[in-house]
């Protein structure tokens, strides 16, 4: 199933984050691509809210990972925007945080195609071409279960 979600500002897109963030259960995976400045930081904020979480969230561009565990799920949010070889995410017990107790976010998932699970679901935030400089399509792609 595709969806298209148009977001007016960045508060839009915190606010579409943070209901996934209320609705996410154990073991979800969500990817998370765009341009950078697109809004995948700003969406994994809203995430985090939606989860309950008062944590502080950055993007873990030079860390690679950062785990806020303060809300009703553990959230473990990567970005492999510098990883050059897949690899690199197993040397940091990537594929312990997929099936664990908590949600997984990858921004730039489209960089490891091979670490990402057959029912993660994707999500690609775009600049809207005909809309305000801060407006967002938001495309969301959830697999469908049954072809699994």
């Amino acid at each position: 199933m595709t969806k298209e979600i148009f977001s007016a500002s960045s508060a839009d897109t915190f606010e579409i984050g943070a209901g996934f963030g209320r609705s996410a259960t154990p073991g979800t995976v969500l990817c998370l691509d765009g341009d950078l400045g697109a809004g995948k930081t700003v969406f994994t904020k809203g995430f985090a809210q939606g989860l309950g979480s008062n944590a502080l969230v950055t993007s873990p561009t030079y860390t690679l990972m950062h785990i806020y565990d303060d809300g009703r799920l553990p959230l473990y949010h990567f970005d492999v925007y510098r990883i050059d070889d897949e690899d690199e995410m197993e040397e940091i017990g990537f594929s312990e945080y997929l099936r664990g107790d908590g949600v997984t976010i990858i921004e730039w998932a489209t960089l490891v195609p091979g670490l990402i699970p057959d029912d993660a679901i994707k999500i690609t935030i775009t600049r809207n071409p005909q809309g305000d400089p801060d407006s967002r399509i938001i495309t969301v792609v959830i697999p469908d279960k049954e072809r699994m």
